[in-house]
């Protein structure tokens, strides 16, 4: 069973930025490269939504809210998948949780203030 721990959330004025790392413990390094990773978050009263995704050969894709500004990204020796966001908006508040190998982070919270 593969468990995914995430950190790096906090506070941060607008503008900010911020980065997010979700460590998958029990994959081989061979497994974590060809497995699709992907960020989601969840802010209060809405339900869960995409933030980004990362396939096999590092191909990725993007919500439209965050293209630009947000960048994921792996290291298959840490077996270890990042999320940079810059430019940070308020509206990008929430609980941001990591997914993959059919398993999902604890969460980390990320707030922005205005």
């Amino acid at each position: 069973q593969v468990q995914l721990v995430e950190s790096g959330g906090g506070y941060v004025q607008a503008g900010g930025s911020l980065r997010l790392s979700c460590a998958a413990s029990g994959a081989s390094g061979i497994t974590f490269s060809l497995s699709a990773m992907g960020w989601y978050r969840q802010a209060p009263g809405k339900q869960r939504e995409l933030v980004a995704r990362i396939f096999s050969g590092s191909t990725t894709n993007y919500a439209d809210s965050v293209k630009g500004r947000f960048t994921i990204s792996r290291d298959i020796a840490k077996k270890t998948v990042y999320l940079q966001m810059n430019s940070l908006k308020p509206d990008d508040t929430g609980v941001y949780y990591c997914a993959g190998f059919e398993s999902w982070g604890q969460g980390t919270q990320v707030t922005v203030s205005s």
